[in-house]
């Protein structure tokens, strides 16, 4: 216990350093996004930056950390590139030739003139803070050298693998079903849509557990769970599930009876209806 207490102690002496690259890390790369999103006339932009600033935050924490160098301290940061750039590819993708997204261009309107700076505080710089928080696992599990893995390790790599299936079948799955014209104003409720209205959001709440929990296993650093709960959070509660329901229930003339049958987030088989039942 004693020698444990104090390989913590050693590794958490290490961290101030790799914490702070990262954070200038994320606020050059948000502030050149946002000169980006100025140019362009369009600050979706920063949709598709997210999964390479957690990319970039990994990189610079791996280099930036312990002078050790194990096959152990890469785990982190390969994860965090798949899921990373899998992210921002599909997003690049699927806003490549669109305009700008309906919030963006919301404030733009109320805003006017005042659009580039408040853009700047509340959408770029607020993300970065997010992103430096939502990543403490990646960057102390990047950062500091670690003496073995566990079966909580390998229990953390399932989770991030389950989120990443769900996350890339899930926006695969709906993909292909807007590009139909025949499915326009309908609902997706098949495939992984069937058990889940948010197949893609609940992958993305399992890869962060995931993460979290292979960070904690080799590093000991519990109190990053604060990264995981945040994601959580913003999830549930602020701009994933709650914020799209209600722009889906006003939009799709179908959704209140997928709700009322398919579960919110975690994955469970549908609901019969009355109408099932007389069928």
């Amino acid at each position: 216990m004693v020698c444990r207490t104090l390989s913590v102690r050693t590794m958490l002496n290490e961290l101030p350093i790799p914490l702070t690259h990262s954070a200038l890390a994320i606020a050059i790369m948000m502030f050149a996004v946002w000169l980006l999103s100025l140019w362009l006339k369009d600050a979706s932009i920063v949709d598709v930056a997210w999964g390479i600033g957690f990319v970039v935050v990994a990189w610079v924490s791996f280099a930036g950390g312990s002078a050790v160098t194990a096959t152990s301290r890469l785990l982190i940061p390969i994860l965090t590139t798949v899921w990373g750039i899998r992210l921002s590819a599909y997003l690049f993708c699927r806003n490549h030739g669109k305009p700008e997204d309906y919030r963006y261009q919301a404030m733009r309107e109320k805003w006017g003139d005042q659009f580039p700076i408040v853009s700047l505080l509340t959408v770029f710089a607020l993300q970065g803070c997010i992103m430096w928080i939502v990543s403490l696992p990646v960057q102390v599990g990047s950062a500091l050298r670690v003496e073995n893995m566990s079966r909580l390790t390998s229990i953390g790599v399932a989770m991030w693998a389950v989120g990443l299936f769900f996350e890339t079948v899930g926006d695969w799955q709906l993909a292909r079903f807007k590009s139909d014209p025949t499915n326009k104003g309908r609902v997706l409720a098949s495939g992984l849509w069937r058990y889940t209205r948010h197949p893609n959001y609940f992958g993305d709440f399992l890869v962060w557990w995931g993460l979290y929990l292979a960070s904690v296993s080799m590093t000991h650093t519990w109190w990053t769970i604060v990264g995981p709960l945040t994601m959580s959070l913003l999830l549930l509660q602020v701009s994933g599930v709650t914020l799209l329901e209600r722009s889906l229930n006003a939009s799709k003339p179908e959704y209140a009876e997928y709700s009322r049958r398919t579960s919110a987030f975690f994955p469970w088989p549908p609901q019969r209806t009355k109408a099932d039942e007389c069928t």
